[in-house]
């Protein structure tokens, strides 16, 4: 009996792992993708590397080597291994906790620094609004592109140079007519609608890896008893 519930944990950690390392390549594979087609807009202008595909290429990557561990761990029924994934695991829960309650403990602290730095962006844009390779230029227009937003608070913040980005389309070339809010309000706006499921994500996610975490830690226990801890 022992040995049946055994071979089913095992299986079925193999299989669920499996399925997690072809989500996790898939993942990385759009992130690949992304990164090489699209060229996509950060959360603010001067935020460069924080952008959808690199957080698809980090993730995929986090996904695909803790699975294949676990993975390898149960196939092979290596203590070594579901140990190191059961650490991951942990460390992986403590960190998504930890940056949970900093969200929630440092909103306001968060949403200054988001508003300074659209500020400095803005700033070092409209120094160079007749350049329109600007590197800073291009990050505003997508973002405003994007987000269907102008300035920071309005289009007055771009004063008598408003990029293209902030006009309304399709619209009068001679009449313009411009996004009317900002930004900063269309971020506030975004992140307000996205928490609920932001936190129910970050709920499931979490029993998941408790999951993961119990059953690894049993089949390393029954290996323990067993004596096979190290069979390769």
């Amino acid at each position: 009996m022992a040995q049946g519930c055994l071979k089913c944990l095992k299986y079925t950690m193999c299989v669920a792992n499996f399925l997690c390392f072809m989500c996790g390549a898939a993942v990385l594979g759009f992130g690949v993708y992304m990164t090489v087609n699209f060229k996509m807009a950060t959360l603010t202008p001067t935020l460069v590397s924080f952008n959808l595909a690199n957080l698809l290429l980090i993730s995929g990557i986090v996904i695909t080597c803790v699975s294949f561990l676990g993975f390898l761990g149960a196939l092979k029924e290596n203590r070594c291994l579901l140990l190191t994934f059961f650490l991951l695991l942990f460390m992986l829960m403590l960190v998504e906790l930890t940056v949970a309650c900093l969200l929630l403990m440092y909103e306001r602290e968060i949403g200054q620094m988001v508003k300074e730095d659209l500020n400095n962006g803005l700033e070092k844009a409209k120094g160079t609004a007749g350049n329109s390779t600007t590197e800073v230029l291009n990050e505003w227009d997508l973002l405003q592109s994007q987000l269907e937003c102008c300035g920071v608070n309005n289009k007055t913040d771009w004063g008598n140079n408003v990029p293209g980005s902030c006009r309304v389309k399709p619209s009068d070339p001679s009449k313009p007519q411009y996004w009317k809010k900002g930004c900063l309000l269309k971020l506030q706006t975004f992140f307000e609608e996205n928490f609920l499921h932001t936190g129910i994500s970050v709920i499931v996610l979490c029993i998941i890896e408790v999951l993961g975490m119990c059953f690894a830690m049993t089949l390393f226990c029954h290996i323990s008893r067993s004596g096979l801890g190290y069979k390769l």
